[in-house]
């Protein structure tokens, strides 16, 4: 491919690698992002979120001037859409991040260029793109309205796993889906840039469909440990031992249960599936039900714990101090985006008369919900003061303290990596 400069549109957590990659590769990078934080940070060689092996290479790159930022964008040979896409209140999926990096980018298109959007979208979105394109640049020739198209618009989702993005960025296989054939070869091209795995080439709806279907049966597995888990927890048994023991048959695979699911994709791409297909997806709905009422539940153990603790020692309820460990979605990242971690400890912070302790070695302040209402607080001091522990997020960290440095016999581990404890 000839492509001598590459736009992202969104430098979060999928955006700036993919930059730092395709830099790394020989291309000339525009990054855009709408936050002037994230822009002058990366400016300076440096990085706004935490992933592992990134800072290096976007140093490396911002230095030999394969990659700057911007807030705006610029004309460019490819652009990629990596901006979020989230839900509404009633889980109908918000495009409005989508469509604003569309219409941003359609002034700077030019006859040649290739459209990719790599957002987890609900199927029929990179149409709807090909469609804001065309009614901003009726001048050119867009797929799927015209018969002879002169830039190409295809979808290609990420599948990366949060600490291993570089590395997986370059070595996974990527499902490549265009508008029509045409358009999915321009876009395996710029892939094959900097990709040693493969690309998988089918149309834009299927790839769309495919990266659903992969999160939504991730989220069916978990839901599935997470019920085990409150049914064994109701039968006083052990789920982590169970679990073990179960998957020792050589056709059973069980997860690991937590106090949710959340990320940026597991937490969010089901109801993609369920908002299009709301009488067909039912088990798809039912498994995002199970994970999304698991910190309620983890809320309920946290209060028997308290009426434990007030019952065994001359305490009032203000008294107690509750400590969470734990608040990024998943281990050894400072992602919050969707974690249930959080959640449950909103729920404990808005429930709980006395101080909420919060622990999370990845961040260095609280988001604003918890202002007034909870204290970001190291291990030491957590373990030291705090009445009841609870686990969140298995840090590796975290997961190296032994039962023995607790100062208090109410603890609740939602991970599985304290041994025995009321959250078991």
């Amino acid at each position: 491919m000839h492509t001598k400069t590459v736009s992202i549109l969104g430098l979060g957590y999928i955006g700036l690698p993919t930059a730092a990659i395709l830099a790394e590769a020989g291309c000339q990078v525009i990054g855009v992002d709408i936050n002037p934080f994230a822009v002058e940070t990366i400016n300076r060689g440096e990085i706004h979120i935490v992933e592992p092996e990134l800072a290096a290479v976007v140093a490396r790159n911002v230095a030999e001037g394969r990659l700057r930022a911007t807030l705006t964008p610029e004309p460019a040979d490819a652009f990629l859409i990596t901006v979020p896409t989230p839900f509404e209140a009633n889980h109908q999926p918000d495009l409005s991040y989508v469509k604003a990096a569309t219409l941003a980018i359609a002034p700077q298109l030019k006859a040649g260029d290739v459209v990719i959007l790599e957002s987890t979208s609900p199927v029929g979105t990179t149409e709807q793109v090909a469609t804001w394109i065309a009614e901003q640049r009726p001048d050119l020739d867009i797929p799927g309205h015209s018969e002879q198209p002169n830039i190409a618009v295809a979808y290609c989702p990420e599948r990366v796993l949060p600490g291993k993005i570089m590395a997986e960025l370059v070595s996974n296989d990527r499902v490549i889906g265009g508008i029509t054939p045409e358009c999915s070869r321009q876009a395996s091209e710029l892939y094959h840039l900097f990709l040693q795995g493969q690309c998988l080439i089918t149309n834009a709806r299927t790839a769309e469909m495919c990266k659903l279907t992969e999160n939504s049966f991730r989220d069916v597995n978990i839901a599935f440990a997470n019920e085990l888990s409150v049914i064994c927890h109701a039968l006083d048994i052990d789920v982590w031992q169970l679990i073990r023991l179960a998957n020792h048959h050589p056709r059973v695979n069980i997860l690991q249960p937590g106090p949710g699911v959340g990320g940026h994709c597991i937490a969010v791409d089901p109801w993609f599936i369920v908002a299009q297909s709301p009488e067909l997806a039912r088990l798809i709905r039912t498994a995002r039900e199970v994970n999304d009422s698991k910190p309620f539940w983890v809320l309920d153990q946290v209060k028997k714990a308290v009426a434990d603790c007030l019952m065994a020692h001359d305490k009032r309820a203000s008294e107690i101090r509750i400590a969470c460990f734990g608040l990024a979605f998943k281990p050894d990242i400072d992602d919050l985006r969707e974690s249930p971690a959080v959640q449950v400890a909103r729920l404990i912070s808005d429930w709980h008369q006395g101080e909420t302790l919060l622990v999370e070695p990845h961040i260095r302040q609280l988001p604003t919900h918890f202002s007034n209402k909870a204290a970001l607080v190291s291990t030491e001091e957590a373990l030291k003061d705090a009445d009841i522990l609870v686990l969140l997020t298995d840090h590796q960290v975290f997961k190296t303290l032994h039962r023995q440095q607790f100062t208090t016999e109410f603890v609740i581990d939602t991970r599985g990596a304290w041994g025995n404890s009321v959250g078991d």
